[in-house]
């Protein structure tokens, strides 16, 4: 079974950067990535994604030019770069994983099979 363990979460002033990691159990090169984001109130909602295939990458419209996602295959990590946050991006954020067999990534929640823990993100206004 694969497991995902997210970490970098924490208080952030609006305007400020947080960087997320999401480290996997085992190598993940051929996976897709997604980071999802739960907000108070809201249920789960996709924020962005990494293909496996070509490292092709997706973002839902409320955070593109501001976070970007990456992934680092060699320490089975990826990463989300969240700049300019704003209080509106506050939330527990989930990295999952989808065995794609390439297929390119989605921010659909339905197509990801392993999820992490979550780390909380709080950006005060």
């Amino acid at each position: 079974q694969l497991q995902l363990v997210e970490s970098g979460g924490g208080l952030a002033q609006s305007g400020g950067s947080l960087t997320l990691s999401c480290v996997a159990s085992r190598f993940i090169p051929f996976y897709n990535i997604g980071w999802f984001r739960e907000a108070p109130g809201k249920g789960l909602a996709g924020v962005s994604c990494i293909s496996g295939s070509d490292g092709s990458t997706g973002y839902t419209e409320a955070v593109k030019g501001r976070f970007a996602i990456s992934r680092d295959n060699a320490k089975n990590t990826v990463y989300l770069q969240m700049n300019s946050l704003k209080p509106e991006d506050t939330g527990r954020y989930y990295c999952a994983a989808d065995l794609a067999e390439n297929r390119l990534c989605a921010t659909d929640r339905n197509e990801y099979e392993h999820w992490g823990q979550g780390t909380q993100v709080t950006v005060s206004s």
